[in-house]
């Protein structure tokens, strides 16, 4: 942690893709999954993968929230558990395909985004805006027949200046499409990286390790925070080979990583750093 400075927001890990998110005076809860180790998680077309995983809180133990960032509907990313137990009046910001579905669950708040849409929340001089970004959650025609997933881009601000670009990427594969993402968000703070190489009847549907370096760089976030990588049978790239990737290509010390149940601060774009991933250095190393 840099000395001198004090983190704008803190990221817990829960487990999957599950974070609890507080940046400044706002708390928002990523893609939740509170299935336990043994539970299915159904995946649509029959499809099912058991969890081998605990999460590191329970629905009752979450913190107040001011919404939810959905990357996509399905089971291992909005389950039954959620379903039933969410407060159906919080805002849930996700794709206008899973806003259908929630809908019909009787979340009258949740808001699907077209990509590059935005939304907005305010608490006295913060704002916190949520825009949506492109995902692609499978190759070529296999895209069309998974759920739509989007990545956000979370942007705190205080009377009108930024302290903190988030990142978090969806379960989406690398794709030229994203590389409008830093060309329209510049200078990103930190980003969750879903990795897990998820394969589904041999196809790969998440970044493996080389696809989440690949990322890295187009991005060049200050630091990057991998999770969706072990919790289910079909991750299939383990947190270690993109590591050992990310390591052969200098870019381990902009990596952090998170136990379930680890809190992480965050720090914002005007925090001193010593480092940066453009020269393949940084002060964000810590296992």
């Amino acid at each position: 942690m840099p000395s001198g400075f004090d983190p704008i927001g803190q990221v817990t890990f829960v487990g999957t893709a599950t974070t609890v998110l507080r940046l400044g005076g706002f708390t928002l809860l990523t893609d939740p999954n509170f299935l336990h180790a043994g539970q299915r998680a159904y995946l649509g077309y029959g499809l099912s993968s058991r969890r081998l995983t605990d999460p590191a809180m329970q629905l009752a133990e979450l913190p107040d929230l001011d919404a939810i960032v959905l990357s996509h509907m399905h089971g291992d990313h909005f389950d039954r558990i959620a379903r039933d137990g969410l407060p159906k009046s919080l805002p849930i910001f996700t794709t206008t395909q899973a806003q259908r579905r929630l809908r019909r669950w009787g979340f009258a708040a949740a808001d699907g985004l077209d990509t590059w849409e935005r939304r907005e929340l305010h608490h006295g001089r913060e704002r916190l805006s949520i825009t949506a970004v492109p995902g692609h959650h499978g190759p070529g025609l296999l895209d069309r027949l998974l759920p739509a997933v989007m990545g956000s881009i979370i942007d705190l601000e205080r009377d009108g200046q930024r302290l903190l670009r988030l990142y978090v990427t969806g379960d989406t594969l690398y794709h030229p499409s994203l590389a409008e993402i830093p060309e329209r968000f510049p200078d990103i703070d930190a980003m969750l990286l879903h990795l897990g190489g998820t394969r589904i009847l041999g196809f790969l549907v998440t970044m493996d390790d080389r696809q989440g370096v690949d990322l890295m760089r187009l991005v060049k976030p200050q630091v990057t925070l991998p999770i969706h990588y072990d919790d289910y049978r079909v991750f299939r790239s383990p947190l270690r080979d993109f590591l050992a990737t990310a390591a052969e290509q200098g870019l381990r010390p902009a990596i952090q990583t998170l136990r379930r149940g680890e809190t992480r601060p965050l720090f914002g774009h005007t925090t001193s750093r010593g480092g940066d991933i453009r020269s393949g250095t940084g002060s964000h190393g810590q296992p």
